[in-house]
């Protein structure tokens, strides 16, 4: 369904604090749930306990909870020299 680049973009997308799981569901068409069950395939167990825990009440992963000071979907750090 994605390839490797897409993959690593999404895991990479879910894991910032400030994109949006809205903007996820955009680019990619993963809604939350299909979301969570796409990074429990492609992530550890481990890894996939820690995102749970970290993202379980982030108000910025939701548009619908996020304070409107909060103008950009990413850090400035997000697109990094590969």
């Amino acid at each position: 369904m994605f390839d490797c680049s897409q993959v690593s973009r999404i895991i990479e997308m879910a894991w910032e604090d400030r994109t949006p799981f809205e903007a996820i569901e955009h680019l990619y068409g993963l809604n939350y749930s299909q979301l969570a069950n796409f990074m429990r395939a492609n992530v550890s167990a481990g890894s996939f306990k820690a995102w749970r825990k970290r993202h379980a009440g982030r108000v910025t992963k939701h548009l619908k909870l996020r304070d409107p000071a909060v103008e950009r979907s990413h850090c400035k750090t997000q697109y990094k020299n590969r």
